[in-house]
């Protein structure tokens, strides 16, 4: 189902600018875009005095399903997405079973058919012993593939250099990008036998126990191989200094080599595991006050290309056992519009940022740009109206989420979301959702012939 809408009186928000302009969707698609617009026969929404940013695209959310349902399902996940201004999702691949064969590409598909309230895009998982499924599945139509260089929810195993190798010259021939998680996993399990050895067991162990070099070497060898193959790669969750350094050489020599950072590490450092315990136990964990201000720069310097979420869902059991046996991640799909739009209506970075590295860019870097993304005639009509003068307060027990647990619990932030609208179908309005159905469809990149 798609829906037909005149937005009217709103400024539209653009990497290239912001201009005061009413935009028509109609059967869906962004038919035209310009000043006093009129069309007979559609809703027409009066936006004055709201900011109109196009539909975020969250390239890197863990929804649950299937296998992992009580952490979180499509339907939950979904749900939290659309409130928070996310209109795509692209689903990570380590549930139960991986999705690691067209096979189980195409089971996945069947069983999320009707649950999801935005757009969605699946990947397929490289691990060591499926690199001849690769290809299988991006002709499947799998969104992309997740590399995990280290240990991960599924216990998915880490694959060889060699077939990291294989897997990018693939990318080359064939277009798709690569995904990597940059740990360096023998790195990991020393420094953190160390630690264990030390007999510490406070919250500032974690951070210790996977120190900057274990992203470092991962993000280093990345790059060398990507290089030396001309595959596609992005390195998720992008947390130390080093690594942005790593990363814009790589750019200037003309790597095809993308950068993603997370809300988590650009609102807080190590020194908040003192507050919040395990509940902000992440990896790569929370770095220090220098990473965070490097990670910043980045972003500002087009060196960072992305800011996703990393939506990893977990029981409050699960979340709040000792440092070293908690669970990993804490969810954000909901939270990730509402606080860097926070942080540019304060002026931490220009509010043509916000499209830039929540739409377009995931949007490009997935082969799903224009479609997605984007605020042009012919794009899908997936829009966030915002409040600019309006306020939000993060409240835990109001989020979507099957575990309402976050450390953004009480953060006041500027800018309130007004409507979620995808394929021009009012999804959410005021903070809840409207749509009487899942209207979330597969998506698809666009393979070049």
């Amino acid at each position: 189902m798609s829906g037909s809408l005149l937005v009217k009186n709103g400024k539209l928000v653009s990497s290239s600018g912001i201009r005061e302009l009413d935009i028509l969707i109609v059967d869906g698609v962004i038919e035209a875009i310009g000043r006093d617009l009129k069309y007979s026969g559609v809703e027409v929404l009066d936006a004055k005095g709201f900011l109109i940013f196009p539909g975020v695209v969250d390239e890197h959310v863990h929804m649950r399903e299937p296998g992992l349902t009580y952490k979180e399902d499509f339907e939950t996940g979904t749900t939290a997405a659309a409130v928070g201004g996310v209109t795509t999702v692209l689903e990570m691949p380590n549930t139960i079973p991986p999705v690691d064969s067209s096979s189980r590409l195409r089971e996945k598909k069947e069983i999320l058919k009707g649950k999801a309230y935005v757009d969605y895009g699946l990947y397929g998982v490289l691990h060591d012993s499926n690199i001849d499924e690769i290809e299988d599945m991006w002709f499947e139509g799998a969104i992309g593939f997740k590399v995990f260089m280290g240990p991960t929810t599924g216990d998915i195993p880490s694959p060889p250099d060699k077939i990291i190798i294989e897997a990018l010259e693939k990318s080359c021939r064939n277009g798709f990008t690569l995904a990597f998680h940059a740990e360096n996993y023998e790195l990991v399990k020393y420094y953190s036998e160390k630690v264990k050895n030390s007999g510490r067991n406070d919250p500032l162990v974690h951070s210790d126990a996977r120190p900057n070099i274990c992203e470092e070497e991962a993000v280093s060898r990345i790059l060398i191989y990507t290089k030396k193959t001309r595959g596609r790669a992005l390195i998720v969750h992008m947390s130390t200094s080093e690594s942005v350094k790593l990363l814009a050489k790589a750019k200037i020599r003309g790597v095809h080599v993308f950068g993603e950072t997370c809300p988590q590490y650009l609102f807080m450092t190590s020194e908040d595991h003192l507050k919040y315990g395990s509940l902000v136990k992440i990896n790569p964990p929370l770095r220090s006050r220098k990473d965070q201000k490097s990670l910043w720069n980045g972003i500002k310097n087009n060196i960072l290309d992305c800011v996703a979420s990393d939506h990893a869902p977990h029981t409050v059991e699960e979340k709040t056992k000792n440092i070293w046996e908690a669970a990993s991640g804490f969810i954000g799909v909901e939270t990730l519009f509402p606080l860097m739009l926070d942080a540019a209506l304060r002026g931490v970075l220009p509010l043509e940022k916000i499209p830039l590295i929540l739409s377009e860019n995931p949007a490009k870097i997935f082969g799903i740009y224009p479609k997605k993304g984007s605020l042009s005639i012919g794009a899908e009509g997936d829009l966030v109206i915002v409040d600019p003068e309006g306020e939000h307060v993060i409240q835990a027990e109001k989020l979507h989420s099957k575990h309402k647990i976050t450390p953004y619990d009480g953060w006041r932030l500027r800018g309130k979301i007004k409507y979620t609208i995808l394929r021009g179908v009012k999804i959410v309005e005021e903070g809840e959702i409207t749509s009487k159905k899942a209207l979330g469809r597969d998506i698809k990149p666009t393979i070049e012939e």
